[in-house]
């Protein structure tokens, strides 16, 4: 077999057209490699979800690149004349840059769909970011086209920065919010199901972290919606970090006639039951007491206790309270009432102390 340079083919003294087996060697080329692409892809997919989801990505771009693979070689195998073989570059180029656009849109989209997996309800594989990603990518690949047709695109390009600056100036709130989330979710020191703190006071689980502002539903089961450039902002006291069990503390005060010691005693006994018995507390944790101060008409200490999470605190300071208070009634133990001290003139004194005596009458 001996290929003619007229692109024929002899085969047994048979003469075969270059328009006969060029033809038939593109369907073949593409037919095989399609064959080998589908199997790859087909591991990938069977293999791991990872695995599936760049089989997703890559499988037109894979069939695009096969295609233009295969307008090559029929280019090169057919004799066309110069002005068709001219058409038949630049479609190619074309072709070319659609795979260049197609496959960039759909590994950013692969990238965006796997932070999303990563960072809970994060939208980041979905809505106005992936809109955004279409629209950019779109954009630049329809110049870099029309730059390889030689057609100015520097006025294109200017336009283009005035209407995103313009757009960028009325957009200016909802983009810091959108920046802010992202910066949120890559930081990841807020997840959904986190107990924060807000230095304006609510405090609650974080329900949801979307682009515009989160979510969070309060202990009364309302929700309070913040937009996420104030959340960025904002001092925030995350109970769930480093982890969920917390250590908090009850003030307690008693009588200065006490004796710290049986006082100490009795309220461990008191803390230790509580911790064993109540839901939510954290039972191997050994409780503590600090005497602190000297107060104004007692002593005061602070238990310090602990929970698996910040809620639990409630119930737990609950029933200690109630046991504590039980116990030291049992034990004689004294928790004061506040006393003031009242600085009366004499002259005054003596006419309450008279009043009092029914010596004088309140009008005199």
């Amino acid at each position: 077999m001996t290929a003619a340079p007229d692109n024929t083919l002899t085969l047994g003294g048979l003469v075969i057209s270059s328009w006969v087996y060029g033809p038939l060697a593109f369907v073949v080329w593409v037919g095989i490699l399609w064959l080998v692409e589908f199997l790859v892809l087909r591991r990938l997919r069977m293999s791991t979800s990872v695995g599936a989801a760049i089989a997703r990505a890559l499988g037109l771009p894979a069939a695009l690149l096969i295609f233009i693979t295969g307008l090559l070689m029929l280019q090169h195998l057919l004799p066309l004349a110069a002005g068709v073989d001219a058409f038949a570059t630049g479609t190619i180029k074309v072709l070319l840059i659609v795979l260049g656009i197609v496959l960039v849109d759909r590994v950013i989209i692969l990238i965006l769909d796997r932070m999303a997996v990563r960072f809970e309800s994060a939208e980041l594989g979905q809505g106005i970011i992936r809109a955004v990603t279409h629209a950019v990518v779109f954009i630049v690949g329809v110049l870099v086209l029309l730059g390889t047709f030689g057609i100015s695109i520097t006025p294109l390009v200017a336009s283009l920065g005035v209407a995103s600056l313009a757009v960028a100036l009325a957009l200016q709130g909802p983009l810091s919010n959108l920046f802010a989330g992202l910066l949120i979710l890559a930081d990841r020191s807020l997840k959904v199901g986190d107990f924060i703190m807000l230095d304006s006071g609510e405090k609650g689980y974080i329900e949801h972290i979307g682009l515009r502002h989160t979510r969070v539903r309060m202990l009364p089961d309302d929700v309070v919606i913040v937009p996420n450039e104030k959340l960025a902002s904002s001092t925030i006291h995350n109970t769930h970090l480093p982890e969920r069990p917390i250590s908090f503390w009850v003030d307690v005060g008693v009588h200065y006639d006490s004796d710290l010691e049986h006082v100490e005693r009795v309220t461990l006994e008191v803390a230790r039951k509580v911790l064993t018995t109540v839901e939510g507390a954290v039972a191997e944790h050994e409780p503590f007491v600090r005497y602190r101060q000297f107060g104004d008409s007692s002593i005061n200490f602070r238990v310090i206790l602990r929970v698996k999470q910040y809620v639990d605190k409630y119930a737990v300071t609950h029933e200690f309270i109630k046991e504590l208070h039980a116990r030291f009634r049992e034990e004689g133990i004294v928790i004061p009432f506040p006393l003031r001290t009242l600085d009366i003139p004499d002259k005054t004194a003596d006419t309450l102390r008279d009043v009092f005596q029914g010596r004088r009458k309140p009008s005199d």
